[in-house]
């Protein structure tokens, strides 16, 4: 089973968000959009992105950080230097106060003091949750950042040369480049064995084998006697196994992965509790909600009107 591609099923950009920052130290931008998904690429100079939970942690040219929201964050010459400008879904390097950034003829999407400054900063995010998925959410970090060494993307110059012009067909095209990205930083991830304990776990033949198992067919009604007997190991073998590779029991594993899929399932279709409850293995829409309310501290109901109204919100919002 290919643990990148289950990572990245179901997500698809709808109206991503790219922008560029040239800028000349010292510099600090605010990114305060709501996102739930942001990749951040210097292309030029260095620069330190500041969380709003952790520590600090540096990019240098050609590294991706992923910053998983909808909390705010920082990129910037330096930890200290305070914000100039913040960035949001409508609006790009709006000034904070004190010395504004200067918008010059870069082309669209852009802002700065000019093509030679020192430091290119390009950026995308996801707009709202849709098109975002939420078992990919539940598996990154708050913020993961994918070396250059790690995943060479010559994607990001062509990326760069995209966000600075208006085409015909300019939405899709920057939607698909955002996934490609996506996809190029995560392979990269995977490959220097970075990725969530589940993921890299697909390699062990046994818990491999159970993963996929849970993975492909997750409504049916599972015991881990059940699923030892297709893995083809007892079940206190598999137990211990699967808990030493994933981090998690099987059955609570399956749980998370559960409600993850009926998280997305609630965002995308229109199929009611009863029926995504079936679907992704739960006998009944109060077993559903209970799991879900007890996994992910929200309702079902609840999950599904605040992804609407993110909808509702993007739908609204101005180009810029």
């Amino acid at each position: 089973m290919d643990g990148v591609a289950e990572l990245l099923g179901g997500v698809r950009a709808r109206g991503a968000l790219f922008r560029r920052a040239i800028m000349n130290p010292p510099w600090s931008l605010r990114f305060d959009s709501g996102a739930q998904l942001t990749l951040a690429a210097m292309l030029r100079g260095r620069a330190w992105l500041v969380p709003a939970r952790g520590e600090p942690v540096q990019i240098g040219p050609g590294d991706i950080a992923i910053i998983r929201g909808p909390a705010p964050h920082l990129v910037a010459d330096d930890p200290s230097t305070r914000p100039q400008a913040v960035i949001t879904s409508d609006y790009y390097c709006t000034p904070t106060g004190g010395e504004p950034v200067a918008d010059t003829e870069l082309g669209v999407r852009s802002c700065g003091v000019g093509p030679d400054g020192s430091a290119l900063l390009l950026s995308g995010a996801y707009d709202d949750q849709s098109g975002m998925s939420a078992r990919l959410l539940q598996a990154l970090p708050d913020v993961l950042v994918v070396a250059d060494e790690d995943c060479p993307s010559p994607m990001l110059d062509l990326v760069a040369a995209e966000v600075a012009v208006d085409r015909p067909g300019q939405q899709v095209v920057l939607d698909r480049l955002l996934d490609l990205l996506l996809a190029s930083a995560l392979r990269g991830w995977s490959d220097q064995g970075r990725a969530p304990a589940w993921l890299r776990a697909m390699a062990d033949p046994v818990t491999g084998r159970a993963l996929a198992l849970l993975h492909d067919d997750p409504a049916y009604p599972w015991t881990l006697a059940d699923l030892a007997a297709k893995a083809g190991v007892s079940r206190a073998a598999l137990g211990r196994r699967f808990a030493a590779e994933v981090g998690e029991p099987p059955m609570t594993y399956l749980a998370g992965w559960r409600t993850a899929f009926a998280a997305d399932l609630l965002r995308d279709t229109d199929a009611t509790l009863g029926a995504i409850a079936r679907k992704v293995g739960y006998g009944n829409a109060f077993a559903l909600s209970v799991a879900f309310k007890r996994i992910r501290g929200t309702t079902p109901s609840e999950h599904r009107t605040a992804s609407r109204d993110g909808r509702a919100t993007a739908a609204g919002s101005p180009t810029t």
